[in-house]
């Protein structure tokens, strides 16, 4: 019997006293409990698992064309600096898509080597459920992502978890992909319309210079001082000649210092545009590893679920303080149990 003083403190005798005269029941629980939980957490009722991880890193910078030709890179895009909090969550991301839980589960035949038969009940929705409690995703303090694969086979856990990694530049450059095609079109078909524009000024200038107007302001003021010798001598011929070239450069003459001036800047533009077409091609054809892979996974040797020292320990701990409950009830139950 467990003893209360009057001020509501515990008499640790009593509970000595308490536990030694249920020992006997005690031990037996324990030792039940024990030889339950052993069981139980074994390999006929448990499958046991075996853990691999891979660990890496992101990288800075996306862009194959910002880190190696573009003339306005700035320090922080280093095609050999390391992301931050910002890359390992895109990471995470693209780690937990669909795109990457597809190709896995494909590869590897997840279905059956879970032992879900085929035609069954939410077959998907427990296969999603399976995988997704075996393969886990996360950011360490370091800023790195960890991939962790539970599985019955180690050298599977392994293989998952490298696929995964190995998986995760190919995810994400084809998204990439993608968008860089897209802009490579739209960029190519501005140079190619400007380079159009270019070409029909040329050939404009051409057929404007043929007709004798090449620099319209030169011309203008030679033809002009020729024209006033011509008539301070009276020759006439010369006059009407030299007249006519005038009215040929007046007409053609602003005409042809606007399309100058629209050269000079659509040549200038069309070598930006340039630069940027090359930019746009580099992304849209190259690749780049899209990580650092800090340690790959390899067969783990012992396993790592279930842990059934963990699981005794609880049980124990559980079961004996259920039974103190239960036998102090039973106790109080007796003795306010009215005597015959």
């Amino acid at each position: 019997m467990i003893v209360i003083k009057e001020k509501g403190d515990f008499d640790s005798s009593g509970i000595f006293y308490f536990l030694y005269k249920w020992r006997k029941p005690l031990i037996i629980v324990i030792v039940v409990t024990i030889a339950a939980s052993l069981l139980f957490s074994s390999p006929w009722f448990i499958t046991p698992k075996y853990k691999s991880s891979v660990i890496l890193f992101p990288v800075a910078t996306n862009s194959v064309s910002k880190v190696l030709i573009s003339q306005n890179s700035g320090i922080k895009e280093d095609i050999l600096g390391f992301g931050e909090e910002e890359q390992a969550e895109q990471m995470l991301q693209i780690l937990n898509s669909n795109r990457i839980r597809d190709e896995i589960i494909n590869k590897y035949d997840l279905a059956n080597h879970y032992g879900l038969e085929p035609g069954s009940r939410y077959r998907m929705t427990r296969l999603i459920r399976e995988y997704e409690s075996n393969i886990t995703f996360r950011r360490t303090e370091y800023m790195a992502v960890k991939i962790s694969v539970l599985d019955k086979d180690p050298v599977m856990a392994a293989n998952i978890a490298n696929s995964i990694a190995e998986l995760l530049d190919s995810a994400k450059n084809q998204m990439q992909k993608e968008r860089a095609k897209m802009a490579l079109a739209i960029v190519d078909k501005e140079y190619s319309e400007l380079e159009t524009e270019i070409k029909n000024i040329v050939d404009t200038l051409k057929a404007i210079g043929r007709k004798g107007v090449h620099d319209y302001e030169s011309q203008s003021e030679v033809l002009n001082q020729q024209l006033a010798i011509a008539i301070a001598k009276g020759d006439n011929t010369a006059i009407r000649a030299l007249e006519k070239k005038l009215e040929v450069l007046a007409e053609y003459g602003s005409t042809s210092l606007s399309l100058k001036n629209a050269l000079e800047y659509k040549t200038e533009q069309v070598t930006l545009l340039k630069a940027k077409l090359e930019e746009a091609r580099v992304d849209a054809e190259q690749e780049l590893p899209q990580k650092f892979i800090v340690n790959s996974a390899f067969p783990a040797e012992k396993k790592s679920y279930p842990i059934r020292w963990i699981i005794v320990v609880v049980s124990i701990f559980s079961t004996f303080m259920i039974s103190v409950l239960v036998i102090l009830a039973i106790e109080n139950l007796y003795r306010l149990k009215p005597a015959n």
